[in-house]
């Protein structure tokens, strides 16, 4: 059995915090985007699960 490969970054390497230390870019937490290297897909889908939902409060299509 293969190994699953890993869960892309979200980064579009626009990379900037807003007040609330989210990434514009990626909408990412700075220890979100510190963590990325480390997490395991299922965590990684957590975060874009995240990202996902703060980009539709903000009005932003990812």
């Amino acid at each position: 059995m293969s190994e699953e490969r890993p869960v892309a970054s979200p980064c579009v390497h626009v990379c900037a915090l807003d007040e609330d230390d989210i990434c514009i870019g990626c909408q990412r937490n700075v220890a979100e985007i510190t963590r990325w290297g480390r997490m395991d897909n299922p965590e990684r889908r957590e975060v874009l699960q995240r990202c996902h939902q703060r980009a539709e409060a903000k009005g932003i299509l990812l």
